[in-house]
């Protein structure tokens, strides 16, 4: 590999040397290696699988290889470095400078290794889906680390970016022509945005539909797929603080645009700044910019997107006053306040940051056990709402609301089932959440109202089972809970229920790395039903079907024979040519198996 000569042998070992590196940095900075040491560890597997493997391409190396290569190295020895010099951070002549310096340097190196992770060539190397897991892991645990962290400020990344390198001095000079601007890290926080705006078959946006700004959230984010792909919101509608577009943009005196509601609770926060050039506000006049508001609504209106409404805000008094009443010893009053609330959580960001400043999320936790099933549907829909705010997920976990919330999936009324488990989906979008939610019962249930629930309910389960299932540890739970012979059944279900056979096919997809998930389809008699679906279904139905087959028949002769005879072939065949670049993969890759058998 070009770039950064390091063979993946000796990567493997540098990364080593970090799992090993003693940790005695206390105070503040203890959390930090630890979760840099972790995250690190995580990636050995994969250094592992690019040294067993062989480059599909055996010319010269891809830019694109050499780049993410490089950046990995980069980051991985700095990040030794880093953690080398542990002790010295909490040493009595350490300053406040110092710490933010120390800090800024554990920023650098997660923005690096994200960096470098987001552009691995998979086609390049044979690494095994349970290994992409773990780098998807890694990736996410990365990214809510940076937004722990921060925006990167350019000048500030340089410096600490060249300290970490000063080692290296001919790879600064290189780095430093690549260190992005601000506006690539508001580039970044505008990717995760539009992730939310696409529309895979198991999305975010479902949930968000659910009850919050479901007219608005229906038509601006669970467009199709090929056509919310294709759509992208202008940078310049986006409020810089929200990232959402903008409904009532306003003017500052440094002449930046932001939606009226996010720099108005800025400003009452006692900044005096501008939050996008850091220049000193001389006044706090916001004038309405009504020329974007028109481009806005012009561009809505051209795409069949509609306009953002103005969000009734809340007042904080009322608020307070309707989370006092959530306690008050009258059922209508209580019913009243969390219907009130329910209404407000559903409206804005805005709102939802106050319902929850006002400390309203344990108190909702408490009305999950209520007998009165409106009170009830009504405190669960509540916590879905506030939950699509991310930091009210981390509020209703310490809340300990994960318990009630399975008690609700498993007593509760069916509409207070299905908004549990999209709230379990939303709160287990964070990793480690997943671990505490798998161990807490709610699998069963989940599997439950799989096979038993409306339709949207089951569609509930597939959703809040496949995100839970992308944890390793959950795998064998979900198969324990009867998971398997559940999704078989779906594959055969009718035309009518299409939606779910895909679902079925995508949590399948992700159980099959796991032994147990493997026994449990064969014994469930899959491979009719897989290759039925290769034969008539489309798109990823079937891409899904080649990768699950890929997987059960691998190292078993009679199975390949078997999804020969059933007529596995032509289809794999023309999934090989016409399918997507993963399509294609799995098909060549299963044709190669299945002629081998057959000889």
């Amino acid at each position: 590999m070009a770039g950064v000569t390091i063979s993946p042998a000796s990567l493997l070992k540098l990364i080593a040397e970090i799992a090993e590196t003693p940790l005695n940095a206390g105070g503040v900075f203890k959390k930090d290696c630890t979760d840099l040491t972790r995250r690190v560890s995580l990636l050995s597997y994969l250094v592992e699988e690019i040294r067993e493997s062989t480059p599909m391409d055996s010319g010269a190396s891809s830019s694109s290889e050499n780049d993410w290569w490089s950046d990995l190295v980069l980051a991985l020895q700095a990040a030794k470095r880093l953690l080398s010099s542990a002790p010295r951070f909490q040493a009595p002549d350490s300053s406040d400078v110092a710490a933010k310096r120390v800090s800024f340097q554990f920023q650098c190196i997660t923005w690096k290794l994200e960096k470098a992770l987001s552009n691995l060539p998979y086609d390049l190397y044979d690494i095994s889906d349970e290994v992409r897991e773990q780098v998807e892991l890694a990736r996410s645990q990365l990214r809510r680390a940076m937004q722990r962290y921060g925006s990167l400020n350019s000048n500030k990344f340089s410096t600490a970016l060249s300290d970490l390198m000063e080692r290296d001095d001919a790879k600064i000079k290189a780095e430093e022509e690549k260190v992005e601007s601000v506006s690539e890290t508001i580039h970044f926080a505008e990717e995760e945005k539009k992730q939310l705006r696409k529309s895979p078959s198991i999305s975010l946006a479902f949930y968000l539909s659910k009850d919050a700004d479901s007219e608005r959230l229906d038509k601006m984010v669970t467009k199709n797929a090929d056509e919310s792909s294709k759509l992208t919101v202008p940078v310049d509608f986006l409020c810089p603080v929200s990232l959402e577009l903008m409904k009532d943009p306003v003017i500052v005196s440094t002449g930046q645009t932001y939606e009226r509601v996010y720099i108005q609770r800025w400003i009452d926060c006692g900044n005096l700044t501008c939050p996008k050039t850091q220049q000193k506000l001389q006044n706090f006049t916001l004038t309405p910019n009504y020329v974007l508001r028109s481009l806005i609504s012009r561009w809505c209106t051209e795409h069949n997107v509609e306009q953002p409404a103005k969000g009734r805000c809340g007042d904080m008094s009322v608020i307070r006053a309707l989370v006092r009443s959530l306690s008050n010893r009258s059922l209508e009053e209580r019913r009243n306040a969390v219907s009130e609330i329910r209404s407000m959580s559903k409206t804005s960001t805005d709102n939802r940051i106050m319902i929850a400043e006002a400390e309203a999320i344990p108190v909702l936790v408490n009305l999950l056990t209520s007998e009165d099933a409106a009170t009830q549907e009504n405190a669960i829909t509540c916590l879905l709402n506030l939950s699509i705010y991310d930091n009210n997920k981390e509020l209703i976990m310490f809340a300990g609301a994960v318990t009630s919330i399975v008690q609700v999936l498993r007593a509760g009324t069916m509409e207070a089932r299905e908004n549990a488990a999209a709230t379990l989906f939303s709160l287990s979008l964070a990793d480690e959440n997943k671990i505490i939610i798998g161990g807490s019962g709610a699998i069963p249930a989940l599997v439950d109202l799989l096979e038993n629930g409306t339709p949207r309910g089951k569609k509930d389960a597939a959703t809040a089972l496949f995100n839970l299932c992308i944890y390793q540890g959950n795998k064998g739970r979900a198969v324990r809970a009867g998971i398997v012979p559940a999704l078989v059944k779906m594959l055969s279900e009718s035309s009518s229920h299409r939606m779910m056979v895909d679902e079925a096919l995508t949590i399948l997809s992700v159980l099959a790395s796991n032994l147990d998930a493997k026994s449990a389809m064969v014994k469930a008699n899959t491979l009719p039903a897989l290759v039925g679906i290769l034969q008539t279904g489309q798109g990823r139905s079937r891409e899904n079907a080649a990768a699950i087959l890929l997987s059960l028949c691998k190292r078993d002769n009679e199975r390949l024979v078997l999804i020969g005879r059933l007529g596995a072939v032509v289809p794999l065949m023309e999934l090989s040519k016409n399918g997507t670049e993963r399509g294609q993969k799995k098909a060549t890759s299963l044709l190669e198996l299945l002629r081998k058998a057959c000889q």
